[in-house]
Order: C-alpha cells, then structure tokens, then sequence
C-alpha cells in the first residue's frame, strides 16, 4: 500500500524558501477549507445558529478581508489599504463583529459559494504577488502601528505571516463547527 504523504515544499519561485512555506501553509489550509464546504447552497452560508453569531459566509468573507488587511499592511508596506480593488467588497462588508441579536449582513445576502471562492481566491493571488519577491531580510522587518490606548504595536512580517496562519486555521475550525450545529438544529446528514 503507498505512502500517504503530507509535504509543505516552498514553491521553487519564490525568492524566500521561508515565504514560500508560509504561502503553501495558507494554501493547504485553503485546499482543506475548500473541500469540507463544497456544495454548500446560499441558505447554508446564511444560516446562524443565533441572532448575532456569524454565519459560514460572513467567515469566508473575512478570512479574505483579513488576508488583504495584512499583507498591504505587511510585506508592501501600505498604511491604505484598498479592499475593494483586490477582492471586490470593503473592510467592512463581512458583518463582523455583528451587533448582539444582528443578522448577517445586507452585503452578502443570498450569495452562493462562488461568490466566497472567489473572494478567497483573489485574496490568495494578491498575497502571492506581494510575497513571490520578498526575500528572507524582508521577512525580519518590524511594522509599528498606534493603538487605541496610545501603546505601539510591533510586528514584523514573519509574525503577519504566521497570524494569516493561525487566523485561517482558526476560522476554518469555527466553520466547521457552524457545520455540525447546523446539522443538527435543521437534520441534515
């Protein structure tokens, strides 16, 4: 019986081996995303299991929203970002975070799941453009940002790269479980 095989190899074109196992950890978190929400219909991608919890779609949008906040903000060192131009919807048009008893937003009302997979993947193609040329120095560079509370943030890119990790592994788990819990509330197998 063969090998089951699971590699993380960084494509041969990017400048940065690092960079480029980054984007292929994105990539495998996507390819997984992907396959576990196939044939999933517009309802489905509404559905809440309460008035003000996010819904499948408003964390697919967001996950791509996310993904264009960082790397603008990030490896090309932008501090506007611009939403619209990459994915086609804004910053805030995810509905999150939802007002308590709020329902998804008016934005993503009845969009089918190619809407989703193509936000994700124009989010996905930007990050690739930003990060095929970075090189291993451009990954030590340190970003600092205000915050509300008149603290500093400080970041560097490697960190950024990581959190796009950790931030879709960690929504795709919530979409999971939306999933189940919706499973289970109207009986789909």
């Amino acid at each position: 019986m063969p090998d089951t095989r699971y590699l993380i190899v960084a494509p041969p074109e990017f400048r940065s081996p690092e960079a480029g196992t980054f984007f292929e950890q994105l990539e495998d978190q996507s390819r997984r995303l992907s396959k576990d929400t196939r044939g999933l219909e517009a309802a489905e991608l509404e559905w809440q299991p309460a008035p003000g919890a996010n819904t499948i779609g408003m964390l697919l949008a967001h996950i791509a929203i996310v993904e264009v906040y960082w790397i603008q903000f990030g490896p090309l060192a932008r501090n506007q970002f611009d939403y619209r131009g990459v994915i086609g919807i804004d910053e805030m048009d995810d509905g999150i975070p939802l007002p308590a008893g709020g329902g998804p937003p008016g934005t993503l009302r009845g969009r089918d799941l190619a809407f989703f997979d193509d936000l994700l993947a124009r989010a996905r193609a930007h990050t690739r453009r930003a990060l095929i040329a970075a090189s291993d120095a451009d990954l030590e560079r340190e970003i600092r940002s205000p915050r509300a509370d008149g603290s500093t943030r400080v970041v560097n890119v490697r960190w950024i790269l990581y959190h796009l990790v950790e931030h879709q592994a960690g929504h795709y788990g919530q979409i999971n479980l939306l999933r189940h819990l919706q499973r289970a509330a109207v009986g789909k197998p």
